[in-house]
């Protein structure tokens, strides 16, 4: 009787240890998942740094004290904020990793030694009892025939379990050799964080302490500040009576085309034809996963009126969004056509407007342009190089979008990340 509950007490303990290494597997697994997003977000956190640090070695020392190097530092400032949110992000997560790693252990070391002991005693007995003869005896001293059978099945599922215990021992000894392992490449890992989240705090100081400086640079500048804004405010007058201009004539034309083709006229005023309206549709359909107008570059510039960065008291106010970006960059349809217009405005250089629709998107401040009027586009086909300022270094592309004559925030527009 005293065999039977050893053995089944051995048993239960097996079985215990077997859900623990089924338990502890899944988990890693799991627990991998969020430690995987977290260095995916790190490494593109760190490729935006790298991008914005480029566009800033860009811009010559005697230059950098300009809105536009105020634009890239505070920039590279925010991600390099997200960037040690991710890392503390990440520690907290390998704290948790490591924790709970040396509970498994513990656990898993406590029910191996158990269960090492039982085997040990196990095959102690049985080295003891191991004569066949006995066996016999104890067989055929059975009272009936049941017992008899009983007593056989016994001895082979004894010599089973015995083989099972074995091999879920060496099972669980390999568990514990990679969880010890896990456990010392986690602090490993803890150590290069720490001293990473350190690099970074002292980079973001330096940052922070260069854009104070460049902020005080440009705050002695403020009369040439006030000109260059007065300039720029004007040329975005003109460009915006331009459009509207323009606006007139393609809602004009489109109501001849759609008499002659039965088409709809919309709330906004222009009349569609079906395939239009399709198109207008399908554009609205997209919002918030449009594509951006270039492939990399950073927002220098938010829609609406804001208060100047530098400048107390002075109200600025964009009809789109800037875009600064490197040298040689073109800029793309944001989705697919018909360029309604290609002209120049003073200030803005070369300007593309395409027609989606009731909706039109403009594209300004281009070099050299790669489509012309009444050309079918699209989706992120380029349709111009963005035009390089030498005497500031700056590459810098202004988007907008219209539904018909309202102007629109291209922000809730476009998709999340270029």
């Amino acid at each position: 009787m005293k065999k039977n509950f050893a053995f089944i007490r051995s048993a239960w303990r097996l079985t215990s240890l077997l859900l623990l290494i089924n338990i502890l597997i899944p988990e890693n697994a799991h627990s991998q998942d969020k430690k995987t997003q977290l260095q995916q977000e790190k490494k593109q956190i760190e490729e935006d740094i790298a991008y914005t640090s480029k566009l800033l070695a860009q811009t010559s020392q005697s230059r950098r004290s300009t809105m536009e190097g105020l634009t890239i530092l505070q920039q590279n400032i925010r991600q390099r904020e997200r960037l040690i949110n991710n890392i503390k992000a990440e520690l907290a997560w390998l704290e948790n990793e490591i924790a709970q790693t040396g509970d498994s252990i513990s656990r898993l070391s406590a029910e191996l030694r158990k269960l090492k002991d039982e085997y040990a005693k196990m095959i102690y007995h049985a080295n003891r009892n191991r004569n066949a003869y006995e066996r016999l005896v104890f067989i055929f001293s059975a009272e009936d025939f049941n017992q008899a059978y009983r007593r056989i099945r016994y001895f082979q599922q004894y010599a089973t379990y015995r083989r099972t215990q074995a091999g879920l021992i060496r099972q669980a000894s390999e568990t514990l050799a990679k969880k010890e392992l896990e456990l010392e490449r986690s602090k490993a890992e803890k150590q290069n964080l720490l001293g990473l989240e350190q690099e970074q705090k002292k980079q973001l100081e330096t940052e922070k302490s260069n854009m104070d400086v460049t902020i005080h640079d440009l705050s002695k500048r403020e009369k040439e500040l006030k000109a260059a804004l007065k300039e720029k405010e004007k040329a975005a007058a003109d460009m915006e009576k331009a459009i509207q201009a323009i606006i007139a004539e393609e809602i004009r034309l489109a109501e001849e085309r759609a008499r002659a083709e039965a088409g709809t006229k919309t709330s906004s005023g222009f009349a569609l034809t079906p395939e239009e309206m399709l198109l207008s549709e399908n554009f609205v359909s997209n919002k918030g996963k449009l594509p951006w107008p270039t492939e990399r570059g950073i927002v220098s510039g938010t829609y609406g009126e804001h208060q100047h960065p530098v400048l107390p008291r002075v109200k600025i106010k964009n009809n789109g969004i800037d875009i600064l970006t490197s040298e040689g960059e073109h800029a793309r349809a944001v989705f697919s056509g018909v360029v309604t217009r290609v002209m120049s405005v003073p200030n803005f250089n070369n300007v593309v407007i395409i027609r989606h629709g009731e909706y039109l998107t403009v594209y300004s401040n281009l070099d050299e342009v790669l489509v012309q009027r009444d050309q079918m586009v699209e989706t992120k086909q380029p349709i111009g190089r963005i035009y390089t300022n030498r005497k500031e270094n700056k590459t810098e592309l202004h988007f907008e979008i219209w539904k018909a004559k309202d102007l629109m925030d291209p922000a809730p527009w476009l998709a999340g990340k270029r």
